[in-house]
């Protein structure tokens, strides 16, 4: 063997030896809400968007927080679905049960254009504190599509994380995503009574 074959014999070896040492990439996905569906049907229709992400979290990692002025990006734990997708349909699948609305979009689907109120929706904070907390901080505004009625709201939801690792990090965001849907529901309904 010459020199040049046992240099790219060595160069190989190492790329595979490196490749074997790669951790394996682990993904997640946000939850609807497990809550009993409304008991009363709604007779109206929604759509949900858009709904606008912190662009320091709308990628296919988990960002953590680690200070206040810096981030870790957990390469190897990543989103199943993107965020910009994953929220809209959580929220929308926990409107539905809560609301009982049985025709429910994600803006701008067919069919959104015609609902009877439009929510959109801006993530302030979409945090992720490891072994502490998921922070959301939401505003959203509820319009209805026939005279022009709104109502809006503000809330900052921090949900406990009740264990380590990524999986309760994912469980506190989707339960902080949950109340974060009550409140917009609340909304829906004083909007849906005429209510100021």
């Amino acid at each position: 063997m010459n020199q040049k074959s046992v240099l790219i014999f060595c160069l190989l070896a190492g790329i595979l030896t490196g490749c074997a040492s790669v951790p394996a990439t682990r993904f997640y996905t946000l939850s609807p809400s497990a809550s009993p569906p409304a008991a009363q049907k709604a007779g109206y229709s929604l759509s949900v968007g858009p709904v606008w992400i912190p662009a320091a979290v709308d990628r296919p990692q988990i960002v953590l927080q680690t200070g206040p002025n810096q981030v870790l990006i957990a390469e190897y734990d990543r989103w199943a679905a993107p965020l910009k997708e994953a929220i809209p349909r959580v929220l929308v699948e926990n409107l539905s049960l809560m609301l009982g609305v049985q025709d429910v979009s994600v803006f701008p689907q067919s069919g959104s254009s015609e609902a009877s109120y439009r929510i959109m929706i801006d993530l302030l904070r979409f945090d992720s504190l490891p072994g502490k907390a998921a922070v959301v901080d939401a505003r959203w505004t509820v319009r209805s599509t026939k005279d022009g009625k709104t109502g809006s709201g503000h809330t900052k939801i921090t949900e406990t994380v009740r264990a380590d690792g990524y999986a309760e990090l994912v469980a506190a965001h989707s339960r902080a995503l949950e109340q974060l849907s009550s409140q917009m529901a609340r909304t829906v309904r004083e909007v849906d009574a005429g209510k100021p």
